[in-house]
């Protein structure tokens, strides 16, 4: 990282095409710690691919952020993000909170942090990603989502994505 408070490309990641932009805000961007604060305390964010066609396909999703990485779930079906995941596994994952309109400065409060990486289809970690997902979204319920994970353990996938790119924006 060049600097806490800009956005960075991962240490792990090296990229000969560097397409990621630096952030134009600067005086804007997060410290890392806001950032990683953030992407464990968020509900959900919005996951974006594309798919053959070319168009894209944002949907809202819970996940858990750990370790430079996005976990998700999903249902086996073949929908629009499993087609697209399938077809090409590079996306974007954006999440957003503490919003508030400012309509007399024409403004809007809010932080948020943009990620670019790449999901791939986790098979061998499937239960410990569902027990991670339980555990952040109902973590009083432990014994119930056990069993729930164990019914519905053949009708979902898990997904990591590893993370390229991150910045996290802000105004107060």
């Amino acid at each position: 990282m060049t600097g806490s408070r800009q956005s960075y490309r991962m240490k792990n990641k090296k990229r000969e095409d560097e397409c990621f932009m630096e952030m134009r805000r600067k005086d804007k961007a997060m410290e890392q710690e806001a950032v990683s604060r953030l992407l464990k305390e968020a509900e959900y964010g919005i996951l974006a691919t594309s798919g053959e066609d070319g168009y894209p396909y944002g949907v809202p999703m819970n996940f858990v952020y750990e370790d430079g990485k996005v976990y998700f779930h999903g249902t086996i079906a073949n929908g629009h993000r499993n087609q697209n995941i399938a077809s090409n596994p590079k996306a974007c994952f954006t999440v957003v909170r503490n919003t508030e309109v400012l309509p007399e400065q024409f403004n809007t409060k809010f932080e948020s942090v943009i990620l670019f990486g790449t999901i791939r289809e986790e098979k061998e970690k499937k239960e410990e990603i569902l027990k991670k997902i339980i555990t952040k979204y109902s973590s009083s319920f432990m014994e119930r989502g056990m069993e729930y994970i164990a019914k519905a353990f053949d009708k979902v996938m898990t997904y990591e994505m590893t993370v390229e790119s991150m910045s996290g924006k802000a105004k107060y």
